[in-house]
């Protein structure tokens, strides 16, 4: 399969034709090896729907009661991944050895099945399985499996659960779109002119379409959030190191100043929670030792205690759109409604915070990793404006800075900023940088003594090979992996015409060519979905989960003007 816009891969062919097999061997008989996959020739045959419409939390327990076949339930989502796959071009792999898993579990007594025994999970790109390539999109890995499971897969399998696909990526995985030179354009499955967002752009437009039921991310700028956003799912961008990262492929590591984290993605919040419960156990401290044990708190998740909330319509630095403004004023007035406190929060020094230790920390090396993993490889077309950027000469960079200082201020700093820190000294310095804002930023939180912080999340989706789009858009979601807290998005409505007539007058903050850009392509979004982002302080995962579960069931209740 090609993509029918931009940029297109030589894989998905070869993919369409092993889920093809896959499929046509284990939902209708034709390999007799795998004929214990499929209900008994005798049973009235498979109706995948009814499977497909149950929350993963109904699904976990009637597989638990053998009410439904592990085997029914994984050939059912394995059908319907395909085609989503022939619709927005969302898979990278299929991962063949969930039916030797598959076949493993069903030997189990029910006393040792785990907490996700059954349940198919999707996993993004970069996630290692043996024997499977983990590709961040770029060439240079290709054709280099993984010698084992990344600690999280190995996790996931010890619950039961059966990892059965990965998903697409953009190239590098530094994008806010999903597009690669190997796999192709992944399109959004609720408007195919629209990108499912970045990085975890795969997963979000699998999820999306009831493809999968749970997968994971990884998000280093928004990318578990962005894409759930764009494609009106839920994510959680966990606290680094609550999750452990060990066999997750980057196309930069080692950076500090801006946290990598896995996180997991669904389209409710109690399959994050539940999630979450399966992956923090005993097992994920015993194979990653860095992570610490810290099991899943239930009563914070489960409390009813009233809330304080931090609100904040606006960063400061990037103006939100009508849908963003709007869809947290309607949060924050449900929340009051329910009974909890809202009190206005201001975020410090933002400018700061996004344009030097945000882009100065992903880009401390001057982008040099980046480059060098794409030596020999074909740049895509979602990431070809920020490498120019990368690859022109020091001095030119310095000449840039200086002549956009007036005209362009923010693209005037961030020629100062992909330069590099220079010296290990300056990263030092960078670094404590860090660490005296999220002091600050917690200060000032605690002198509210707020429980958590809501605030816009990044939305509409935007149109499709609209690469013009740099990493200050990003400023409502890199804070938070400057800061290091948990963070998750949640549906709560939709563009409506109002908005859009709206937004023909939008100006943004600076006036400049990245607020132009942002407006032109968020345009033509009506009924596509809008998120709120729910944020806590590290470690509060439970408390995250929570706040978003009382946003979540707000919003589906309300029935009022939105």
């Amino acid at each position: 399969m090609t993509s029918p816009v931009c940029g297109q891969g030589w894989v998905p062919d070869l993919l369409t034709l092993m889920l093809d097999l896959a499929l046509s061997q284990e939902c209708t008989g034709v390999d007799q090896s795998l004929t214990s996959v499929l209900p008994s020739p005798q049973e009235p045959s498979l109706d995948p729907k009814p499977i497909l419409e149950l929350p993963l939390e109904t699904l976990v327990q009637k597989l638990q009661d053998e009410e439904l076949s592990v085997e029914s339930v994984l050939c059912s989502y394995l059908e319907e991944a395909l085609k989503v796959h022939q619709e927005v071009n969302c898979l990278t792999d299929f991962l063949g050895e969930c039916e030797e898993q598959l076949q493993a579990l069903k030997k189990l007594k029910k006393t040792e099945r785990g907490l996700l025994y059954g349940v198919p999970v999707s996993l993004k790109d970069p996630y290692d399985c043996k024997g499977h390539d983990s590709t961040c999109g770029l060439t240079q890995f290709l054709e280099k499996p993984a010698a084992k499971d990344g600690v999280i897969v190995q996790v996931f399998k010890a619950q039961g659960a059966i990892p059965f696909v990965k998903t697409n990526i953009p190239q590098t995985m530094y994008s806010f779109y999903c597009s690669n030179p190997i796999y192709g354009q992944t399109l959004n499955p609720l408007n195919l002119k629209k990108t499912p967002g970045g990085s975890s752009g795969g997963e979000g437009a699998l999820l999306a379409k009831g493809g999968s039921i749970l997968g994971m991310g990884t998000d280093t700028a928004g990318s578990i959030r962005i894409p759930a956003s764009f494609c009106g799912i839920c994510g959680l961008r966990t606290t680094g190191y609550r999750l452990s990262f060990s066999g997750v492929s980057s196309a930069v590591k080692g950076k500090k100043s801006v946290t990598t984290v896995a996180g997991p993605m669904a389209r409710d919040v109690e399959s994050l929670a539940l999630c979450l419960r399966a992956l923090l156990s005993e097992d994920m401290h015993r194979l990653d030792p860095t992570v610490p044990f810290m099991p899943f708190r239930e009563e914070v998740y489960s409390s009813n205690q009233r809330l304080r909330i931090g609100f904040c319509e606006t960063d400061g630095f990037t103006q939100p759109s009508p849908s963003m403004a709007r869809a947290v004023r309607l949060t924050s007035r449900l929340l009051q409604d329910a009974g909890h406190q809202v009190i206005p929060f201001s975020i410090p020094h933002i400018k700061y915070a996004v344009k030097h230790l945000f882009e100065g920390g992903l880009f401390a090396d001057g982008g040099a990793t980046l480059l060098e993993k794409l030596e020999g490889d074909i740049v895509d077309p979602c990431i070809k404006g920020m490498i120019n950027w990368l690859r022109l000469p020091d001095l030119l960079k310095c000449f840039l800075a200086w002549i956009l200082k007036y005209t362009e201020p923010r693209a005037s700093q961030t020629c100062e900023e992909i330069r590099g820190v220079g010296t290990p000294k300056k990263l030092w310095e960078q670094h404590a940088a860090v660490q005296e804002y999220q002091q600050k930023f917690i200060a000032k939180w605690r002198s509210l003594d707020l429980d958590v912080l809501l605030l816009p999340a990044m939305d509409p989706t935007f149109h499709i090979c609209y690469s013009e789009i740099g990493t200050d858009i990003a400023s409502y979601t890199g804070l938070y992996n400057v800061l290091n807290f948990p963070a998750g998005v949640v549906p709560v409505t939709t563009v409506t015409p109002q908005d859009e007539e709206e937004l023909a007058f939008y100006t943004g903050y600076y006036g400049d060519s990245t607020d132009k850009n942002f407006q032109r392509a968020v345009q033509g979004s009506v009924g596509l979905p809008v998120a709120v982002q729910c944020i806590a302080l590290p470690w509060e995962e439970e408390l995250c989960l929570r706040f978003m579960k009382e946003v979540e069931t707000l919003a589906k209740n309300h029935s009022g003007p939105k």
